[in-house]
């Protein structure tokens, strides 16, 4: 990414775009796909509405609903994909609403399936487990929301009402990617574009203090027009999400945005806890080193992502790209290395740089198909840990989907940042190994640092001890304003960063830039993840290929397994805090090296 600006998306090389015809080869096919599936669903509802009394029945209900949620979520992701790359175009946002309006139809005419099973007794759910061991997660996820399920009726009406329901995250996103106009911006007597995408994925890490901070100055004066509105969207949010809680009948909002989760809210809550009082030391000392190293006169809120060492930032190519995963990648073996590899000739990976392009970066799991993988390429090394940190998704889905139903193919949200921060571990180690020249080890630490532990360890972090306090309002019945918002996000930032970082001005509107508040309880998850990453991938270097094998087998498990029981087959136990302490140590430790190494260099 660069100071000129971004293309339309009409202007990128095809080559540094995703392949949604594999999904379906036209919009011919797709709407073909479109008018099957209203008939299978009318005919699932004919055919087996008022008359699973049997398990042979329920067994061939689920057989022929799993295929048309196969098929659902093809229609959904050919729609959302395009989207997702360019949401200017109002071609794209039109198909994804109607196909998003007649999934949420299909959806409420189905919703009878989902109200019998819940109402049936719990010996023929347990006949039809016996006999279809595949279902057996399914079936027991379907015993355990007995006690939350609400009136059939009920049930039928939420999910037509989805499209409505869903609502705040795709204001959000329209507020982020199409209405804030950031123009541009002067620094030291030279004009600037800027735009979300290119202050997130370029300004916040430019080495020049100058265009840096002012590029800060005039992205935060841009978001706080919009501050008002975005308030009242995410209010939108928490109360849908608390009135669905108590309708439910969960006490606390927290507890049903875990139940999904399979989290005590001890868990939930020790996660952010522990990494508030105990990684905030090691994380100020990381920062005022960066900061000496830099030269800087005091370390803001607008330079905390700065590199170390920006003068030594290797470029690498999307060409390049293929022999740093395959390197980094060698130690699951050659299996998973080809697996991923094929993310390259297939087009998993949208690496171009446009307009309308939604921010950040994600993996699209579509069962049955390959995955399918956002980002923006922008020639610079952390752009191969951000490919590998998706293809870390993608390759878990792979897996997951290769030895589970579509019931039960998607792992518990609280380990989903497991396999992707694993990958990112493998890239640092990687990095070391290559090369004995001590600053390209530290440069890989920080990288380590930087990227991997910094994203998710520390931002992702703030952002759900944020959200904890939040949620806290919406159960005491109290309500927010965007002020209050403000004032909750800078405290917590000031908590954490003490004395090393100044919280300037704009800092507290970080919390107008990231979706995942939208997602519910998703935030923390990064933090949890990494930390079952970090262990798993400390036990690969100490132990070797059994290690290894362990850590293939808990890829594949999906959700067939409860986060405390799957993380023991990685041999990761996240019962007590040892993970977390372990985690924490190992980071320090990375942080003492860093600055030996600069002292050895200097």
């Amino acid at each position: 990414m660069t100071e000129k600006g971004l293309q339309e998306r009409s202007l990128v090389p095809e080559a540094l775009t995703w392949d949604v015809s594999a999904i379906y080869s036209s919009r011919a096919e797709f709407d073909a796909a479109v008018e099957e599936i209203k008939a299978a669903v009318e005919k699932f509802a004919e055919k087996f509405e008022g008359k699973l009394s049997t398990a042979e029945t329920i067994k061939e209900a689920i057989k022929e609903y799993e295929a048309i949620l196969q098929v659902e979520m093809w229609l959904n992701y050919y729609a959302y994909l395009p989207v997702s790359a360019d949401i200017s175009d109002p071609k794209n946002m039109e198909l994804y609403r109607w196909i998003g309006n007649l999934i949420a139809e299909w959806s409420g005419t189905l919703s009878f399936f989902h109200s019998e099973l819940v109402e049936s007794e719990a010996e023929l759910l347990d006949q039809v487990a016996n006999e279809e061991p595949d279902y057996a997660v399914f079936i027991q996820k379907i015993k355990d929301e007995k006690a939350i399920h609400l009136d059939s009726a009920v049930e039928k009406a939420l999910a037509q009402l989805d499209p409505v329901l869903s609502a705040p995250q795709s204001i959000f996103e329209q507020i982020r990617s199409s209405d804030m106009d950031f123009g541009t911006f002067t620094a030291e007597g030279k004009e600037y574009p800027l735009s979300f995408v290119l202050y997130e994925e370029y300004y916040m890490y430019h080495p020049d203090t100058a265009v840096r901070r002012a590029a800060f100055d005039k992205f935060s004066t841009v978001l706080g027009q919009y501050q008002n509105v975005m308030a009242e969207t995410y209010y939108t949010q928490l109360q849908k999400e608390k009135t669905i809680a108590t309708m439910r009948g969960f006490d606390s909002i927290f507890d049903y945005l875990l139940y999904n989760q399979q989290v005590e809210r001890e868990m939930y809550d020790r996660q952010i806890d522990v990494i508030m009082k105990d990684l905030a030391p090691v994380m100020q000392k990381y920062i005022t080193h960066v900061k000496e190293e830099n030269g800087l006169d005091k370390m803001t809120y607008a330079d905390i992502k700065i590199d170390l060492d920006h003068e030594f930032a290797p470029t690498v190519s999307v060409e390049e790209s293929k022999d740093l995963v395959q390197k980094a990648l060698s130690t699951l073996g050659m299996d998973y290395v080809d697996m991923i590899m094929r993310a390259y000739p297939e087009r998993w990976v949208d690496f171009a740089q446009n307009k309308g392009k939604r921010s950040g970066a994600f993996c699209a799991t579509v069962y049955g198909k390959h995955p399918y993988i956002l980002m923006s390429w922008t020639d610079q090394l952390t752009d191969v840990y951000t490919l590998l940190h998706e293809l870390g998704h993608a390759g878990q889905g792979v897996l997951s989907g290769a030895n589970n139903s579509i019931l039960s193919a998607r792992m518990s949200l609280y380990m989903i940042e497991a396999p992707s921060t694993f990958n990112e571990l493998l890239l640092t180690d990687s990095l070391k190994e290559s090369s004995t020249d001590p600053r390209m080890e530290r440069f890989a630490l920080t990288r380590m640092i930087s990227k991997t532990y910094f994203h998710n360890y520390i931002t992702h972090l703030l952002e759900a001890a944020y959200q904890r306090e939040v949620y806290k309002l919406i159960d005491a019945g109290q309500g927010f304003d965007a002020g209050k918002l403000s004032e909750l996000k800078r405290a917590v930032l000031e908590e954490f960063w003490g004395e090393a970082v100044e919280i300037n001005d704009g800092a507290e509107l970080t919390w107008m830039r990231q979706i995942h508040y939208y997602m519910g309880l998703y935030s923390y998850t990064y933090s949890a993840g990494l930390t079952i990453a970090t262990q798993a991938f400390l036990r690969v270097k100490e132990e070797g290929q059994s290690a290894v094998d362990d850590w293939l087998k808990f890829l594949a498990l999906g959700g067939q397994l409860k986060p405390a029981e799957a993380t023991k087959v990685a041999g990761v136990d996240i019962t007590t805090t040892k993970a977390l302490d372990d985690t924490i140590r190992y980071l320090n430790e990375s942080v003492d090296r860093i600055i030996a190494l600069t002292n050895e260099m200097n």
